[in-house]
């Protein structure tokens, strides 16, 4: 190592005494002592020489020449006592110079080496460990390899060998160290770098390899975690990407766990509140109403660039503008061009479909003037259609529009000369109209339209052509005899099927009927009531099911009676068996016939009697109930609990089920409580004053 390589910043050894002084106890102890050279310099030096020269001629210590001359001109004229004690006082200060002059130079530290300034390849191992240690001590990498570069020359059989070599592992570590707190703050690169500086030689390079792997290992799973936490928050699922950023701080590296670990949180509620929006965007723009699609556009637009959730935002916004631009066709499909043109001009060009709605307006508006429905409609329509260019996605389509409108020109004008032919309400103008339509070819535009005019108007001259015969027909029915009705029937059905008419003919002709035969059949209906009256059901039901069976006018009502006279024939029979029953006087004879009196509609004269009968039955069942209990009270329980509810020993027939339950399971007498049980809480112990 030369000169050169020691860093500038090193200072000289009077500027850095103490420490100096320090590090070179330290060498000392290795027993390589240097020579400190002091200098004599400026006048106390000069002084001190001139002193010593004195001393030894036998001169006074005070050699100024002056002095001298004048001690010598009046030596010899000192009185005696004067001169033995000027011998005296210098006697006590030569001595006490010259001692405080030698423990001043013993105790003067020597001067440190001025480390910048040493000739290396000339330098002791002493002094080369003695700067290693001063560049050490500044705790930068590239003191720190200085510091190495300048004692790991030494030859290995070198005394300070050991020491050096427990020196030069201290401070690879402290490389290491140093690399390790750039791994910390984030910079891997630059920690690598540091780490592989250390001299592969160094004991301590068997940790570099490791650290490396290490700090890779740590930085490649920070990574993967980030990566994977913004992949989550892409595709919005905020928990899982939330649940990744916490592993972060599980990472042995302070610039992942601390700095990355706040920027992903931060970071990943940005895009929660964007992707809130976008959310909310998604949700308006599927309810299909113009104003909520706009609403969605703006919110989608509102997500900054720097969010991970800006990219689909940018891919919905032309998505909403493409419902837009449906909700337009759909309104085009349904002929209200107005309302089709005023969603397509609202679509804003971040939708970027600026092309296609122009598209989309241009034929819309052409569709407008042709759906006027007269001639100028269409030319204007075609002039539209035409400035589409070749370049345009729907020429081809504007092209057929213009093809299809030219054809239609022709097509209008017949139906104009015919709706003003058929505007005069006569037959022949009604049938001159419709020759005019007729010269519509089925595959014209306007066929459809021509069809219908035709079917309108035939409608019209078949009203013209029939009307008489019906309004001839509700005169003659206007007697309401048969004669008059059959009649009016004759001469409606001179309408023939398939006619305007035929309808409202067939609807009177079908009431006209009805009354025939309601005058036909009421006879019928009228005997079999007065038969009913008179109590012969059998002979009233056989006379209505002439006419109930026929599907005539009166069969429903017919019918009707029918049912209710059976049904009274029914509950006859059933009261009377229940009377018979009754009379066995048994209790199964007895449940029988309270169970066929019960069959007696609610709506018969009989019910009351049945009611009364039931009454009767029941208390002969209780009776006889109480009657068996004295003997099985089993038995009387069973016969007890038949009596039917709502009969009058319903009652008491329950409270004898009681008293017999209770006889047969008697429950055991409660036990007298002890005063402990009766009083839930002790007594209070206070004491009232």
């Amino acid at each position: 190592m030369t000169e050169r390589d020691i860093p500038d910043s090193w200072s000289s050894a009077s500027g850095r005494e103490p420490d100096q002084n320090k590090r070179l106890s330290r060498t000392e102890r290795f027993g390589e002592t240097q020579p400190f050279d002091v200098p004599a310099t400026g006048s106390n030096s000069k002084s001190v020489k001139r002193r010593k020269k004195n001393h030894l001629e036998g001169l006074p210590i005070n050699s100024n020449s002056e002095e001298t001359a004048q001690l010598s001109s009046t030596s010899g004229k000192w009185p005696r006592w004067m001169k033995s004690w000027t011998w005296l006082v210098l006697l006590m200060l030569i001595p006490g110079s010259v001692g405080f002059l030698a423990m001043a130079m013993l105790l003067k530290l020597p001067t440190a080496p001025n480390c910048p300034s040493i000739f290396w390849p000339l330098a002791s191992a002493s002094v080369r460990l003695h700067c290693a240690q001063l560049a050490a001590s500044k705790q930068t990498v590239n003191n720190l390899l200085q510091a190495i570069a300048l004692v790991k020359e030494l030859p290995q059989n070198h005394p300070l060998h050991g020491e050096i070599d427990r020196f030069i592992e201290e401070w690879s570590r402290d490389i290491l160290k140093l690399a390790d707190q750039s791994f910390q703050t984030g910079n891997l690169e630059e920690a690598i770098a540091t780490a592989q500086k250390i001299p592969q030689e160094v004991t301590a390079y068997k940790l570099v390899d490791e650290q490396i792997s290490k700090w890779q290992s740590i930085w490649s799973k920070a990574e993967e975690t980030y990566n994977g936490a913004i992949a989550q928050v892409k595709e919005r699922r905020w928990q899982s990407a939330f649940m990744l950023s916490a592993q972060m701080l599980r990472l042995d590296n302070e610039y992942w766990a601390g700095t990355k670990y706040d920027q992903l949180n931060r970071l990943i509620a940005t895009a929660r509140e964007d992707g809130d929006k976008l959310g909310k965007a998604e949700s308006l723009a599927n309810s299909k109403v113009v104003d909520n699609l706009l609403e969605a556009i703006k919110l989608a637009e509102s997500i900054g660039q720097e969010s991970y959730i800006y990219q689909k935002a940018q891919e919905a916004i032309p998505a909403f503008g493409r419902k837009m631009l449906e909700l337009a066709q759909a309104k085009l499909d349904k002929q209200d061009a107005d309302e089709a043109l005023n969603i397509a001009r609202q679509i804003p060009e971040s939708a970027k479909l600026q092309g296609e709605t122009d598209d989309f307006i241009a034929i819309a508006d052409a569709k407008r003037s042709a759906w006027i429905g007269n001639v100028s409609g269409l030319e204007a329509a075609i002039a539209q259609a035409q400035q589409i260019t070749p370049s345009r996605p729907v020429y081809q389509e504007a092209q057929q529009l213009i093809a299809r409108w030219q054809l239609e020109i022709e097509d209008v004008a017949h139906l104009e000369r015919a709706r003003i032919l058929a505007s005069q309400g006569t037959v022949p103008n009604l049938t001159a109209a419709i020759a005019q339509v007729q010269l519509i070819p089925p595959s014209n535009p306007r066929a459809t339209e021509a069809r219908q005019e035709i079917g309108r108007w035939s409608a019209q001259v078949e009203r013209i052509e029939d009307q008489p015969y019906l309004e001839r027909a509700e005169q003659i029915a206007i007697f309401d005899d048969i004669n008059s009705l059959e009649a009016a029937i004759a001469q409606a059905s001179e309408i023939r099927r398939g006619r305007a008419l035929y309808p409202e003919a067939r609807k009177k002709i079908r009431a006209w009927i009805g009354k025939i035969q309601r005058i036909q059949d009421q006879p019928y209906l009228a005997q079999a009531q007065e038969l009913a009256q008179s109590g012969n059901l059998t002979a009233a039901i056989n006379v209505a099911q002439q006419i109930a069976s026929s599907g005539r006018a009166l069969s429903q009502e017919a019918q009707a009676a029918i049912n209710d006279w059976q049904g009274q024939i029914r509950t006859r029979e059933n009261w009377r068996k229940a009377q018979e029953v009754g009379a066995t006087g048994t209790p199964e004879a007895l449940l029988e016939a309270i169970g066929l009196a019960d069959r007696v509609s609610n709506n018969s004269i009989l019910r009351m009697d049945a009611n009364l009968a039931i009454d009767q039955w029941s208390q002969q069942l209780l009776e006889i109930a109480r009657s068996e209990g004295q003997s099985d009270i089993a038995k009387g329980i069973d016969i007890a609990k038949s009596i039917p509810r709502g009969s009058a020993a319903y009652s008491a027939a329950q409270e004898q089920i009681r008293t017999w339950q209770e006889f047969l399971n008697p429950q055991p007498e409660p036990q007298p409580q002890s005063q402990s049980e009766s009083q839930p809480f002790p007594p209070s112990t206070t004491n009232e004053q």
